[in-house]
């Protein structure tokens, strides 16, 4: 599961990279990084939930 979450954000972020997504946060080519940082959260999230299940 975060493998194919991961594949997604990286996806967006080269879209983001290319044409802007124009989302509250992303007008910008250069806001590609907030991506990365809710791509870590996101995985760290289900790593966590699948150790405890």
């Amino acid at each position: 599961m975060s493998k194919l979450l991961a594949l997604v954000i990286v996806g967006i972020m080269v879209i983001q990279l290319i044409k802007p997504l124009g989302w509250p946060g992303l007008k910008r080519r250069s806001d590609f990084w907030k991506l990365a940082l809710l791509a870590m959260a996101a995985i760290s999230i289900t790593a966590v939930l699948g150790h405890w299940a």
